[in-house]
């Protein structure tokens, strides 16, 4: 297991073309000004957090992103990326290696959140012209902790409402919700959020279950997003057509709403719709141990999972 330090923001170099003294009058001085900055930044504390990852995985996010480059014409990059990994190993709680919060990266083993995290940092990644690891590690920490920015447990946006909430305020996600004149139809569900699952349940969680004063911060947490009303596709929609289920594409990330006590969403994944003309899921599944398109169409997998209650939509924006 390997670590190293990762800034809190990557640096823009500075670029400039001409070399007369008129433009040089012009940036030269700004130049002074970046390397004074930058001086007194490596002679003073710089924010910055480990990273725990593998070799491989950090060659391999490298080769992805430019063998992309080759395929990238006419191509759903989300659901290229998601391809890539198809039969890689389910693995849970693959982010609680450490007794202090830091990047995890693990391209070996997946979750399902981890999967769609990892599918979205490589396509956000690719948008925004990375060249690789470092911007790969930039996109990563920015859409796994709240607000981007990473301090501590508590930071992570462990229930899916709040990754929801805090990609949507950096605007790299949009929630569907459908026509608000049709009464939001087919988001015709709601759900008023009522999150404890965390704070009552320390035990399940190794990074929380000794650590009181994060089970505190939690259980604030918590408070803030309970009370939240959500629209959601119910479960027995789920097998009307593309056209009446138009407001998901291929590509969108699909939250599983639970009935269970405490908890939001109970899994996600991306949807893909099949040849058969019907919504199936490309997700990690604890089912199956691995990365698959499930054969099953999504209706089908709901009438056998009697505490999913639906679906919410979430779609990515990754216009630069």
């Amino acid at each position: 297991m390997k670590h190293f330090l990762l800034s809190a923001s990557p640096l823009t170099p500075l670029r400039g073309e001409g070399n007369s003294s008129e433009e040089r009058g012009t940036w030269f001085p700004l130049l002074l000004t970046f390397l004074l900055t930058l001086t007194l930044s490596l002679t003073s504390p710089l924010p910055a957090q480990a990273v725990t990852y593998e070799w491989e995985d950090s060659t391999r996010v490298a080769n992805m992103l430019q063998e992309a480059r080759l395929h990238a014409e006419d191509q759903n990059m989300v659901l290229y990326f998601a391809h890539q990994f198809l039969d890689t190993p389910y693995v849970g709680h693959t982010l609680e290696v450490n007794e202090e919060e830091s990047l995890v990266v693990n391209l070996r083993q997946l979750d399902c959140t981890t999967f769609v995290e990892t599918v979205m940092a490589l396509t956000l990644a690719f948008y925004h012209d990375g060249q690789g690891w470092d911007d790969y590690l930039w996109w990563l920490q920015t859409i796994r902790y709240d607000k981007g920015k990473m301090d501590g447990y508590c930071s992570r946006n462990h229930y899916f409402s709040q990754w929801i909430n805090s990609n949507s305020q950096l605007g790299l996600v949009e929630e569907q919700t459908g026509d608000a004149s049709a009464d939001h139809y087919p988001f015709v569900a709601t759900q008023q959020l009522q999150l404890s699952f965390m704070s009552t349940h320390p035990e399940y969680y190794a990074m929380l279950k000794n650590h009181p004063e994060r089970v505190k911060t939690m259980a604030s947490l918590e408070r803030e997003l309970s009370g939240t009303e959500v629209h959601y596709i119910p479960a027995s929609l789920l097998d009307k057509s593309a056209e009446e289920l138009r407001y998901i594409k291929d590509g969108d990330i699909l939250a599983y709403v639970t009935n269970k006590n405490g908890l939001d969403i109970s899994h996600v994944g991306f949807a893909e719709w099949g040849k058969d003309g019907k919504l199936h899921v490309l997700n990690a599944s604890s089912i199956y141990k691995k990365v698959i398109l499930e054969p099953l169409t999504l209706y089908q997998y709901a009438k056998k999972q009697p505490a999913m209650l639906g679906i919410r939509v979430i779609r990515s924006n990754y216009e630069k």
